[in-house]
């Protein structure tokens, strides 16, 4: 069968399954799948369409004959073993952080900057979760009435932290109901020195603290943001500060986010209106019938949800906005595959 034969690194995560959903489910004629992990991961079954694929090891060799390899294994997996897959001959299109911040590498929603694409050489970045909502609801808005500044509160599920995270939240919630003591392990994040239950909890941390007092997650969401949407990292056309904080829900990430708009004349109805015909993005805003997005109601979707669309009452040109998105899906695995399936349409891959 003539098609692109497609590697997935990292298949045994909460992230890489879904990316063999997203494979399985994609308009790309798909010739082969191959299933690859740590080698305490090999021989295992992962599902796959109707049946399953055995997971092999992830070496230097793992890559012949790939069109396409889809890392979310890590970020010292991606640096340790996506330039030998590029060596191979394969398209990268990197779940993790290794390489978003390089000059050169892109770092793409196809929503907002397909064209970055064209400079890639052999590396894609995806972006993080939390920033790829933002974006791909912020870009309709920054077009038709352009985009001074946002400002962003989250309210992130734990899966952002992997599987591990959602066990420990699962674990500490019947522990608290049965009024046990909590033992967390993991977060706020697993490589600080202490850590907090998130059952019952909110953690106004994700990720390591910079110097400066901003968490890494913050630090991203305003660098990513810049870089995706004015093509420079360090940008001052658009000014981005954030707040990350995670809470007790399994999967969908939440925003709010407060931006101000260029067009003094902009309203809350044509920012409506510009977003209901965004792609990706899904308008759900009728106050009167308590109509907005819910974590919950977007898992499993690829779209973006957004309402509570409204002018601020103190300042011209500001607006808020709540924002929802599955972050393991538009946030992780269906954005590196849309990456695939965008490169495809523009005739910057081919298979083999």
């Amino acid at each position: 069968m003539r098609g692109y034969h497609v590697a997935v690194v990292g298949t045994t995560g909460a992230v890489g399954t879904r990316m063999l959903k997203m494979v399985a489910e994609s308009k790309l004629p798909i010739a082969s799948v191959l299933a690859l992990a740590s080698k305490r991961s090999e021989g295992k079954q992962v599902p796959y369409r109707d049946g399953t694929l055995t997971v092999h090891e992830t070496t230097d060799d793992s890559f012949k004959g790939i069109d396409i390899a889809l890392f979310s294994a890590g970020g010292s997996v991606s640096k340790r073993f996506a330039p030998a897959a590029v060596k191979a001959g394969a398209i990268v299109v990197d779940n993790t952080s290794a390489f978003r911040m390089e000059p050169e590498i892109p770092l793409v929603v196809p929503e907002v900057n397909p064209e970055a694409l064209r400079q890639h050489s052999g590396i894609i970045a995806n972006p993080n979760c939390s920033t790829i909502q933002m974006v791909t609801a912020l870009e309709p808005i920054r077009k038709a009435f352009g985009l001074k500044q946002v400002v962003v509160s989250t309210y992130q599920a734990v899966s952002g932290a992997g599987q591990s995270a959602v066990n420990e939240l699962l674990d500490e919630t019947r522990a608290a109901l049965d009024d046990k003591p909590l033992d967390p392990q993991i977060l706020p994040t697993a490589g600080d020195k202490k850590h907090y239950p998130i059952a019952f909890n909110a953690l106004p941390q994700i990720d390591v603290f910079e110097p400066d007092g901003y968490s890494h997650e913050e630090w991203k969401m305003i660098h990513e943001t810049k870089k995706i949407m004015a093509g420079d990292m360090n940008s001052d056309t658009i000014k981005v500060t954030a707040t990350c904080v995670r809470i007790p829900v399994p999967i969908a990430h939440s925003e709010e986010v407060y931006f101000e708009v260029e067009d003094d004349k902009a309203t809350a109805d044509d920012i409506r209106e510009a977003l209901a015909h965004a792609p990706g993005v899904v308008v759900q805003d009728d106050p009167s019938k308590q109509v907005y997005p819910q974590a919950m109601n977007a898992v499993g979707s690829k779209d973006v949800f957004v309402g509570r669309i409204r002018p601020d009452a103190e300042n011209p040109r500001f607006f808020h906005m709540w924002n929802v998105s599955d972050n393991l899906l538009k946030g992780a695995a269906w954005n590196s595959m849309q990456i695939a399936e965008t490169m495809d349409a523009m005739g910057l891959i081919q298979p083999k």
